[in-house]
């Protein structure tokens, strides 16, 4: 059996999207990066520390693939925004620039433990006051790291992406097929 522990949305639409079956499992893993941390350290360490524990709460047998995406902006970490003053700090920080996008997936399970990252880079064309507020009252910004969601209303604020669209998402695709194909999980029927 494959558990996904995330309570992403998202992810759950993707890795379905695909076509794997699984269970979701639902996990309240701390997200504080540590003083010295690299972003890249960081966002393996907390999708490393959500598969661990997923794993305790399944059978032996069982595997569980767990994600974690930050955006980057100079070496700062943006996670969710607290609130709606965090959320447009993080837009006008990132409006007319170029930011990473880190997502690393961990699949463990019997005898079974690897990762893989996908790193992104995405350009944010410069976005005015009203362009912020408008985005905001979508309410799509909620719960996203870098208070945005490319594949809805921010999508059109993307200049440029190199590297995985999924990824930006919350699940890179191409490489989470890989690492399931990798540990012999299948497609469903």
């Amino acid at each position: 059996m494959l558990y996904l522990a995330s309570q992403s949305p998202r992810r759950r639409q993707l890795l379905a999207q695909i076509g794997f079956a699984f269970e979701p499992l639902d996990l309240d893993i701390p997200e504080v990066r540590e003083p010295h941390e690299t972003p890249l350290a960081y966002v393996t360490r907390v999708s490393g520390e959500k598969a661990v524990a997923g794993r305790r709460k399944v059978s032996a047998m069982d595997f569980v693939l767990a994600a974690d995406t930050e955006v980057v902006l100079d070496d700062e970490v943006f996670g969710k925004p607290v609130d709606d003053d965090d959320a447009a700090g993080m837009l006008r920080r990132l409006s007319g620039r170029t930011h990473e996008v880190i997502s690393t997936v961990w699949l463990v399970g019997p005898e079974f433990a690897r990762s893989v990252t996908s790193t992104s880079q995405v350009r944010m064309m410069a976005l005015d006051e009203d362009a912020i507020a408008d985005y905001l009252a979508t309410g799509e910004h909620r719960g996203k790291a870098g208070a945005y969601a490319i594949q809805g209303h921010a999508g059109a604020f993307i200049e440029h992406l190199s590297g995985s669209f999924t990824g930006v998402m919350g699940l890179p695709l191409h490489e989470t097929h890989l690492l399931l194909h990798a540990a012999g999980i299948r497609r469903a029927a």
